[in-house]
């Protein structure tokens, strides 16, 4: 039976074949009254995305829908949903649940709930698995349901719903604005938000990055300083001078991070948002010089969700994205430049009337 009982995407089936989608149905979660159906007009392509059909973190429930960047039109909504009504354009991000009842929920920390439920491949409580937004539509709570801005186009909305709040959260957290020196290390689909978020809060941003012809943009992003990293001793220069780094590269186990850490200021902290499949090493007295910290995080709340894309709406900041229209051939095609980090810097998956109809 189709929608509302199910919704119909393009999914993976073996890890093996990690990039080779088929296009299916799936079982929709029962409908509750904080419920709102959303018809996806537009999903966001994550490294998140990749690391999830391959198996680089873990084995999940297959077969799988991913893409947890959302945007959609809602088409229906629970009796007890407040602040969207059908019709409004709206975004999911990464989490769709939590049980908003924890001492971490209560303090605005939901995205560390225990029992939060991530967008594709987590269990509901009814058993039913969570299936992304590589799809026709999704089932999402109203608190993980945000209203997008007018001013903000859909496809360029899209990457912001994980990307840009897995940057956002971690550069508010910690301190992001006028007067602090603040690193980017690595200039891909979250560093080039990471970049234009701790310019428009005011920091006074450097880039690190070992892709030298990234310079341009860059600084057209909104750092001021570039500093290559395949130089021998770039780091020299640079002793003591960050307040915090934002590493937003995933081959951080291949990093010499005392390099890095000798750049922060005493007590700095080197913050990851990229996530390697490797695990890395580091020796304890890398950290003795300066006393710095090494930590990282996980997406962010709804807060920070909708103070980002405020400063979005009012700064006129854009994602750099690359539209791809959805079918097997296009999220394949979307996965496997992902993978080889062939973008420029996000893809946006379009064209989902073409692909499924028109959806009321």
């Amino acid at each position: 039976m189709p929608y509302p009982e199910t919704a119909e995407g393009f999914v993976i089936k073996d890890y093996k074949k990690w990039s080779d989608f088929e296009k299916q149905e799936f079982k929709l979660k029962p409908f509750e009254d904080e419920d709102i159906d959303i018809a996806i007009d537009a999903c966001g392509v994550c490294g998140s995305d990749v690391h999830s059909i391959t198996g680089g973190w873990g084995e999940t429930p297959l077969p799988l829908c991913v893409g947890h960047e959302v945007i959609g039109r809602a088409i229906k909504v629970g009796d007890k949903v407040k602040d969207i009504k059908v019709g409004d354009r709206v975004g999911v991000g990464a989490q769709i649940g939590a049980d908003l009842t924890c001492q971490n929920c209560k303090a605005d920390q939901e995205n560390y709930c225990p029992n939060a439920i991530d967008t594709y491949g987590a269990p509901y409580p009814d058993g039913t698995i969570a299936q992304g937004g590589y799809a026709s539509h999704i089932r999402a709570h109203q608190y993980f349901t945000f209203k997008i801005p007018d001013n903000i186009e859909t496809s360029i909305a899209a990457p912001m719903m994980c990307a840009g709040l897995t940057v956002y959260s971690p550069l508010v957290r910690l301190g992001c604005g006028p007067g602090k020196k603040v690193a980017i290390v690595g200039i891909g689909g979250l560093g080039h938000f990471a970049v234009m978020w701790a310019s428009a809060l005011g920091a006074e941003v450097y880039v690190i990055s070992h892709s030298p012809e990234k310079k341009e943009d860059a600084m057209k992003m909104g750092a001021k300083h570039f500093i290559d990293s395949t130089q021998e001793e770039w780091a020299k220069p640079y002793a003591f001078t960050f307040d915090f780094i934002l590493n937003a590269s995933d081959m951080t186990h291949k990093f010499n991070l005392s390099q890095y850490f000798s750049t922060l200021k005493v007590m700095g902290k080197f913050h990851n948002v990229g996530m390697p499949d490797e695990p890395i090493k580091v020796m304890m007295q890398d950290f003795a010089s300066n006393g710095c910290y090494i930590g990282t995080s996980h997406i962010g709340n709804r807060p920070e969700m909708l103070a980002m894309l405020e400063l979005a709406s009012k700064q006129n900041i854009k994602s750099w994205v690359e539209e791809i229209k959805i079918s097997e051939k296009g999220c394949k095609e979307a996965v496997e430049r992902v993978k080889k980090n062939d973008v420029h810097y996000r893809f946006t998956l379009t064209g989902f009337d073409e692909a499924f109809g028109k959806r009321a």
